[in-house]
């Protein structure tokens, strides 16, 4: 893989780190990105150096996570997450290791990971470090834990969202062995925060395959949160608007689950609950202007009722030149009838 592909500020922190005769290597999602020929989000560098050594290297250090071996750096307009090869030990609450020693290789840090696609790195050749098969994965389109998928889902119960959610965002699907898995772990995701919860749920409905998230109901992941009708299609979703508040308002609609069962924002709960007051709120065209156009009393409340109405279907229309441009036409319409019952009247 060509080298020019990782930014600059990436390719210095990492010539820093090799000058000090550390090795440092981009890993994870970013790799992942750069395979799959899209622009990664986010860049991890993973690294020989330990949390000490890196802050000394690095002015703009940020200390943001020394006990698991992480370090932000500010490298130019980048925040970097620089983190020393590390093994982990026992996983008492089912999230976080208990232990975590840093005389790892790059083997071991790598086979830690939750999922082949997410277990490969750069060298400094520009070569992939895949150990795990991740680029056959990718080539298949498949989600596979890195080793035994029961363990991988024992050390950290989120990895079973994470896998919908990887799924949903990369068109793939989940290896068999790693959804059966799934399926026999399923009741430790009562152990995550429900705040993590909602932001895998959020993800995944957000996603270009909203309709995934049937996967989480299917395989029991969210059975401590909700009755589910396991038999739902989740199809529809994928038609809803591809905003927060219209996916959440289509699958709330489609399985009744109550929004409030999750930690929300008030907008957001509001909006689901009671989507005609929101939209009413955050109408572009404000009563005043109505006014001003000739409409009274009434007239202004059901003409921006109707409004609101549109663009809970069509949230895209909500600008004021659209809005205005829909009510005359209404006007247009409206005053075709009131001629036609005339003509017939006489």
């Amino acid at each position: 893989m060509d080298w020019d592909r990782v930014p600059a500020p990436v390719r210095r922190l990492c010539r820093r780190l090799w000058a000090a005769g550390k090795e440092a290597l981009p890993v994870g999602g970013c790799v992942r990105d750069l395979l799959l020929g899209r622009a990664p989000g986010d860049w991890d560098v993973t690294t020989s150096a330990l949390p000490e050594e890196v802050m000394a290297l690095f002015r703009r250090a940020i200390p943001t996570g020394l006990k698991h071996g992480t370090v932000t750096v500010l490298s130019g307009p980048m925040a970097v997450e620089v983190t020393t090869f590390r093994r982990e030990e026992g996983y008492a609450d089912g999230r976080h290791p208990d232990a975590v020693a840093f005389d790892a290789t790059l083997e071991q840090d790598l086979g830690r990971r939750d999922f082949t696609i997410n277990a490969m790195a750069l060298d400094r050749d520009g070569g992939v470090v895949d150990l795990f098969g991740g680029r056959e994965d990718l080539a298949a389109g498949v989600v596979r834990c890195v080793g035994e998928p029961e363990r991988r889902f024992a050390e950290d119960a989120l990895r079973m969202l994470r896998a919908v959610r990887f799924a949903a965002q990369l068109g793939f699907a989940i290896e068999p062995g790693t959804a059966r898995a799934m399926e026999a772990c399923a009741g430790r995701v009562a152990a995550v925060s429900r705040e993590r919860i909602r932001t895998e749920m959020e993800k995944t409905l957000l996603s270009p395959r909203p309709q995934a998230i049937g996967l989480m109901v299917r395989a029991g992941l969210l059975d401590h949160l909700y009755g589910w009708d396991k038999g739902l299609d989740f199809s529809p979703l994928a038609a809803s608007p591809g905003t927060k508040e219209g996916r959440w308002r289509a699958f709330c609609g489609l399985t009744g689950f109550p929004i409030s069962a999750l930690p929300v924002e008030r907008k957001l709960r509001r909006a689901v609950e009671h989507p005609e007051a929101a939209a009413l709120e955050g109408l572009a065209l404000t009563g005043r202007e109505l006014k001003s156009l000739g409409l009274r009393g009434e007239a202004i409340g059901q003409t921006r009722r109707r409004l609101a109405e549109h663009i809970l279907a069509h949230p895209e229309d909500n600008d004021r030149r659209t809005l205005l441009r829909l009510w005359r036409s209404w006007q247009r319409e409206q005053a075709k009838e009131e001629g036609a019952d005339q003509g017939r009247g006489g």
